[in-house]
């Protein structure tokens, strides 16, 4: 029996995983192993999906249930327990760790594109689970960071806000971790001064479907640099394998 990876979330038809480790196994030459997809209706549906496949050796994990998930694992690995959310877990024997690539994949990312990153300061624009990553990668980089959303929290300042009292030269590096923008709504994107940016911005965007993204492109028209989340993704299905196989 081949040993059996895959991954869990909610609407998986556009998954990037499956094609990324059908194609990784066929290149690598590595014929003991397959990668399915496993869309859950509930998380409540994941243990059943472990116990009718016994030869599960790894998952991970998308929307909506990064978080949702931690509650049927045994343990969590320091990257999880920083990030609070878990996108891959390794099966060893009976027991299921869950861990956090994201972090690592971001960080990682980052850094190649900026090389060695000087103290700037950063926006981050969403507050859901994708920037959870973001935000422990800036701080490991010693980035502060200010972070927006739809609506004023005790973390976060609103679009609005931003818009009425904030200067985004002062913020050279903007993160957008909101689906806004994704295939098929290709058409939307973040409400920031697009007309404040210039050839000192470097805007990310972790959306990678399309590869260039309204907010990219608005961007882009202002001379700020930007990039796509498709690295990312990679270094942290990389980072997923090595754990699974460690």
């Amino acid at each position: 029996m081949k040993n059996l990876y895959g991954l869990i979330g909610y609407r998986l038809s556009h998954s990037f995983s499956k094609k990324y480790f059908s194609n990784k196994f066929e290149k690598e030459k590595i014929v003991d192993s397959s990668y399915e997809l496993f869309e859950l209706e509930d998380i409540q549906e994941f243990p059943e999906v472990v116990a009718q496949h016994p030869n599960i050796r790894g998952i991970n994990v998308t929307i909506p249930y990064k978080q949702q998930v931690m509650r049927y694992l045994d343990e969590l690995d320091s990257s999880a327990k920083q990030v609070g959310a878990v996108n891959t877990i390794k099966f060893m024997g009976n027991k299921r760790i869950g861990y956090n690539t994201d972090y690592y994949g971001f960080k990682e990312s980052l850094e190649n594109w900026l090389g060695a990153i000087q103290s700037k300061k950063a926006l981050i624009l969403g507050t859901g689970g994708a920037s959870r990553a973001v935000k422990c990668a800036l701080y490991a980089l010693n980035i502060d960071f200010l972070m927006v959303s739809r609506e004023a929290t005790e973390r976060a300042i609103s679009y609005g806000e931003l818009q009425k009292n904030y200067d985004l030269k002062e913020y050279p590096l903007i993160i957008n971790t909101t689906p806004l923008g994704m295939s098929p709504n290709v058409d939307t994107f973040p409400d920031i001064a697009y007309e404040q940016l210039s050839t000192i911005h470097f805007c990310y965007d972790l959306v990678y479907n399309p590869e260039v993204t309204t907010f990219m492109k608005k961007a882009e028209e202002k001379g700020a640099a930007v990039k796509n989340g498709l690295e990312m993704l990679h270094l942290q299905a990389e980072k997923s394998w090595e754990i699974w196989n460690q």
